[in-house]
């Protein structure tokens, strides 16, 4: 494993990330980006590499986060194309995992979604299959206020056996988020254990509970929740990374900042606060009391 950051290609953030003591990336690949995953694919990939090689940093999983089963055929047809240059863009950069959403209809319920899976993934996983690739399903429920209209059906281990079990292809796996299944009450120590071979890829992000707000609202309330950096919410690290060791995850542990008190100024504070409670778990890198002075913020 090694312990890195989510970010778009930005040589500034990369070369920030090398010198706080981090060893990898997600590097996320939006259609308008300058650099995309139809540059890559068609020749930004030799400077892609380079830059993340000349500062020593692995790329551990390039990532894009679309709606794959949207109701609306146009904008479907769309992301399937895209998400093909993805993988294009992967081969190119030897990265072996492409992240994303499964997508949803959101009008529909996650049993009724299946049938649009199989019909939408069965092509990606053959296409990723030939070239070599993972896709990884975040899982982000995508829904945090009125009205609840997931466009992610990728959201616990009940739908992930449903989607696994309506494309069996290996092809297709899971990026682990505890943050997510915290907050909805499932088991994210157990979801490890139970799946631990389709996890292909980690966000590390935690989630602090406003319980006085849960306790006033209730489930169906706004603002109950909210991520933060590892370390700053309740998600149990120690068990986390004792169950990864368990299953033999090797893959990618990136740090997704979506953290609302170390945002701004304060947004790189966030990352280095995140390094150190990581840390401790990856074997090569500086023990807390070991690390050097962080770098400027």
């Amino acid at each position: 494993m090694k312990l890195g950051i989510m970010t778009g290609f930005d040589e500034g953030m990369i070369r920030f990330a090398k010198e706080v003591g981090f060893k990898s990336l997600e590097l996320t690949f939006g259609p308008g980006d300058a650099v995309n995953a139809s540059t890559v694919a068609s020749g930004d990939a030799e400077k892609v590499r380079k830059t993340c090689d000349d500062l020593g940093m692995t790329i551990s999983a390039i990532g894009w986060y679309a709606n794959h089963l949207d109701p609306n055929l146009d904008e479907r047809k769309k992301n399937a194309e895209y998400m093909a240059k993805m993988i294009d863009a992967a081969k190119a950069l030897s990265v072996p995992v492409v992240c994303s959403f499964a997508g949803r209809d959101p009008e529909k319920s996650i049993e009724d979604n299946i049938p649009i899976f199989r019909e939408v993934h069965s092509v990606t996983a053959d296409y990723a299959e030939k070239k070599g690739i993972k896709i990884a399903f975040e899982n982000c429920p995508m829904m945090d206020q009125h009205p609840f209209r997931s466009i992610n059906m990728a959201t616990t281990p009940a739908a992930w056996e449903m989607m696994f079990a309506a494309v069996p292809s290996k092809a297709l796996g899971l990026e682990y988020d505890p943050s997510h299944l915290y907050w909805q009450e499932v088991d994210y120590i157990a979801a490890i254990y139970s799946f631990g071979n389709r996890i292909y890829h980690m966000h590390a992000k935690d989630t602090e509970v406003m319980e006085g707000q849960l306790a006033r609202q209730g489930i169906y309330g706004h603002g109950w929740w909210r991520y933060r950096i590892p370390g700053w919410g309740s998600v149990d690290w120690g068990r986390v990374f004792a169950a990864l060791f368990d299953v033999g995850y090797t893959g990618g542990v990136d740090i997704e900042h979506e953290d609302p008190v170390f945002h701004g100024e304060r947004f790189k504070e966030g990352f280095v606060r995140g390094y150190n409670t990581l840390s401790r778990y990856f074997y090569e890198l500086p023990r807390m009391e070991e690390l050097p002075e962080a770098p400027p913020v």
